[in-house]
């Protein structure tokens, strides 16, 4: 029994001799954040709309004397995707590879999150933040201009004004579906910020009668399009009232005629020909509607000497 115990107490000091010096032989592993470097070491998007897209890019370098194997990624935060990573990925030393990370935004708002590779010597993590713009609406102010009745060979004028609400939008083109009506006022492209308006004038010149429609549509670079709603009326008016005046000749010779025209009858008449009038007939385009006007002629020899009045005629203008 007592050598026994004499072999044993010898061999538990043994096993904690070989402990004891077992931890001399390890080595610290490289880890990978000491091996890589980043470039950028994060990935700042900004301002990013909703509905669009942003593209960074990221470059990892080994700078270590090892391979790094990745084996995966992840990224984290709202509306960031990665691309360009194919995994199993390895990573020799002095090597570098790049690829995109992408910000869609689909609400309004600052997200932040992380870019990380994961290889057989750690993790390596880039931080990433960015923020969402809502989007800025275009409006128009009246959304629809009606011009009423323009007689052709005439035009009509009508204002209006863009407004941009939310965020900053830009307006690229106007278009008009009908040529009769035309924009002026605007050049393009057009950025407008939040709050910001823009007057502009429509224009409607008929080319014939009846009633014309059309659309101003604006493109813009959120909730394109925006439409204004164009009506108008062409009219031919009447010809302006006139009086044709004829009479017989004067049975002696004359060198012409004056016309005289009043506005009560029997007088007193005024002299409306600026001219001896060579024939026997004269239009009187000076007239307004609703008068009635009382006309007498003379007629003048070579010796300028005038006749007296010719008999009165009465004219009524509708």
């Amino acid at each position: 029994m007592a050598n026994f115990g004499s072999r044993g107490k010898n061999l538990l000091v043994l096993t904690f001799i070989a402990i004891l010096h077992l931890p001399a032989n390890l080595q610290a592993l490289p880890q990978v954040k000491n091996l890589v470097t980043t470039n950028p070491s994060k990935l700042q998007f900004g301002n990013v709309q909703v509905g669009n897209s942003g593209n960074l890019y990221e470059t990892i370098t080994n700078v270590g004397h090892v391979n790094i194997n990745a084996s995966s990624a992840t990224i984290s935060g709202a509306g960031f995707t990665y691309s360009g990573l194919s995994f199993p990925l390895l990573l020799a030393p002095g090597h570098s590879y790049t690829f995109t990370v992408t910000f869609s935004p689909s609400n309004a708002g600052s997200v932040a999150g992380a870019m990380t590779i994961y290889a057989d010597k750690g993790e390596l993590s880039v931080p990433v933040t960015a923020t969402g713009l809502a989007n800025g609406i275009l409006s128009v102010s009246p959304s629809s201009l009606s011009f009423g009745t323009v007689n052709v060979g005439s035009n009509g004028q009508l204002g209006a004004s863009l407004l941009a609400t939310g965020e900053t939008v830009t307006v690229t083109a106007a278009t008009v579906s009908n040529a009769e009506f035309s924009l002026t006022g605007l050049s393009f492209p057009l950025t407008l910020q939040a709050g910001q308006t823009a007057p502009f004038t429509v224009t409607f010149t008929p080319q014939q009668s009846g009633v014309a429609s059309g659309t101003l549509t604006f493109t813009n670079s959120t909730n394109s399009p925006t439409v204004v709603s164009l009506t108008g009326t062409g009219n031919n008016p009447p010809p302006p009232p006139s009086v044709t005046l004829s009479w017989d000749g004067s049975g002696s010779p004359v060198n012409g005629y004056n016309v005289f025209r009043g506005t009560a009858s029997g007088g007193p008449y005024s002299q409306i020909n600026s001219s001896l009038v060579p024939t026997t007939y004269f239009d009187d385009t000076t007239v307004s509607a609703g008068m009635t006007y009382y006309y007498v002629t003379t007629a003048v020899n070579s010796a300028g000497q005038q006749s007296i009045y010719s008999n009165q005629v009465t004219a009524i203008i509708p």
